[in-house]
């Protein structure tokens, strides 16, 4: 029990490190499943984003050999599999004991419900979606794995966005989707306030709107603001904060 506790501790404290904002009841919900689940933030079991904790396939794989898993059976489903389209749907069955009768997940994948960082592998995130859907029915797991979580609805989001927004004549388009969903992402993970953002990488790349910043522009914009962010959050808010000013004269 005190080994436990310690350990616990050790993960409440790194997280603190990784995730500064953390609220106490991020806190206390990292203390419940870190207890009843052996999960540790050191080596990469859960991670924090959107507000939310979430295990991470390295964590799964990790209790089901705690557990003593007997094995994990994963085979595609072949009616649903398309590689013209890169669409994938596998089948896994986890079984926890000689004689257990399995524990069944399932999980697909194609360029519309997975992250432009991962586009074309889909095959191997189908597959490790099945495993972890299986794993969590298997050992009552109830938060959701992040190799589950699709970007169907964030893609919507932004093809929504890219109908409504004029598009500048060199055809840059704010330097691309792949781009602009890579700082989406980096927003969202790091908790950083969209406009002020705006704000920076507008005076960053010294133009007076960002539709006027070139994709070279942009791509040095949004590796910088994910090397500040990785290096030093607290002070890249110092930063973002300094532009609230033109922001509440703007709202």
């Amino acid at each position: 029990m005190k080994k436990r506790n310690a350990a616990v501790q050790t993960s409440i404290r790194m997280a603190r490190r990784i995730w500064s904002n953390l609220s106490p009841q991020a806190l206390i919900r990292l203390r419940e499943i870190a207890s009843q689940h052996d999960f540790s933030v050191g080596a990469g079991d859960l991670i924090y984003l959107d507000n939310g904790w979430y295990v991470t396939h390295t964590g799964l794989l990790g209790l089901a050999r705690r557990h003593r898993c007997a094995g994990i059976h994963v085979r595609p489903v072949s009616n649903f599999c398309d590689l013209s389209s890169q669409h994938w749907a596998f089948e896994a069955t986890v079984y926890k004991s000689s004689r257990c009768r399995g524990f069944v997940g399932y999980g697909d994948a194609d360029p519309s419900n997975v992250s432009f960082l991962v586009h074309g592998a889909e095959m191997r995130v189908a597959e490790t979606r099945a495993v972890n859907r299986a794993l969590r029915k298997a050992y009552g797991i109830g938060i959701c794995s992040v190799e589950e979580i699709g970007s169907s609805n964030r893609q919507a989001d932004s093809s929504r966005e890219s109908k409504r927004a004029p598009q500048p004549a060199n055809g840059n388009g704010y330097g691309g989707r792949t781009v602009r969903d890579r700082l989406c992402q980096l927003i969202r993970q790091h908790q950083l306030d969209a406009t002020l953002v705006k704000s920076y990488a507008t005076d960053f790349c010294g133009v007076k709107t960002l539709r006027e910043a070139t994709r070279e522009q942009v791509e040095n914009f949004v590796a910088h603001l994910a090397d500040w962010a990785e290096k030093d959050r607290n002070a890249l808010l110092c930063q973002l904060n300094s532009y609230l000013s033109a922001k509440e004269g703007a709202a």
